[in-house]
């Protein structure tokens, strides 16, 4: 991977508990400058909701 490669995580926004549902992704510094927002499915709330990125 080069410098400009980055991982980063993803959080579950409908979930009560922060931090119960994460997932992992790559993520180019240079093309994508924004914060990722991704429809995953979670399996605490049984459905697709939106993850965000998180630090």
């Amino acid at each position: 991977m080069g410098d400009n490669v980055i991982v980063v995580s993803l959080e579950c926004v409908g979930c009560d508990n922060p931090g119960k549902s994460r997932y992992h992704y790559r993520k180019n510094k240079k093309t994508q400058r924004e914060k990722l927002e991704l429809k995953k499915y979670c399996k605490f709330c049984r459905k697709h909701n939106i993850h965000k990125e998180t630090k």
